[in-house]
């Protein structure tokens, strides 16, 4: 899948969806998006329906559940969605719909984009060998500041619960900082100042390796 065929999915949907509503993409369609990665037949996404009657609501759910099906029917692209992604995750996206970035109106769907540090949050919590040339592609891409990707992958341990995926969601981290720093933000970052910099984001008072 590449953008044009994201594209098309979403005129197809609109098509078919009579409700106003709000997709916010995240997973590797945020990726092609952004910096052209590897190809995927899914789309991942937040959608939050526009209205505030409960009985108006359910009624969207219904018609949009059928829209999907249907625009999944007549481009082979499968589709994974939920009202929150936040709990997709035991790791917290923080305020991802506040910093999500608008990429076009299909009709009266708002289709936006996972900001590039709270789209990293997914890639760094698998932390597979593809979501590592993912993250690599996208960061370099987007010209992503490593201040600010630090600090907020901090703050997103911070708020998390502690758990085994929190603990290796830190390890994922630093791993990469120290592994591929550099070939993200050049030769002139500081890998051993960015792992203390989302250290202290985190609140982890151990600067031990």
């Amino acid at each position: 899948m590449n953008a044009s065929e994201v594209e098309r999915y979403f005129k197809m949907l609109s098509r078919r969806f009579s409700g106003h509503c709000e997709i916010i993409l995240t997973g590797a369609a945020a990726g092609i998006l952004y910096a052209n990665i590897r190809g995927t037949m899914d789309l991942d996404f937040a959608v939050r329906f526009k209205t505030r009657s409960a009985l108006r609501k359910e009624r969207l759910w219904k018609e949009f559940e059928r829209a999907t099906k249907e625009a999944t029917l007549g481009t082979g692209i499968a589709v994974q969605y939920a009202e929150d992604i936040d709990h997709w995750s035991l790791i917290s996206f923080l305020d991802y719909r506040k910093q999500s970035m608008l990429f076009r109106h299909f009709g009266n769907i708002e289709v936006r984009i996972l900001h590039p540090t709270h789209w990293s949050i997914g890639k760094l919590t698998r932390y597979l060998s593809l979501d590592i040339r993912d993250l690599i592609q996208v960061l370099k891409k987007t010209r992503t500041p490593w201040q600010k990707e630090v600090c907020l992958l901090g703050k997103a341990l911070r708020k998390s619960p502690r758990s085994t995926a929190s603990f290796l969601f830190r390890k994922h981290v630093e791993h990469f900082l120290l592994a591929y720093g550099i070939r993200v933000w050049g030769k002139h970052f500081d890998a051993k100042q960015a792992v203390s910099d989302f250290r202290n984001a985190a609140g982890i008072r151990d600067q031990a390796d």
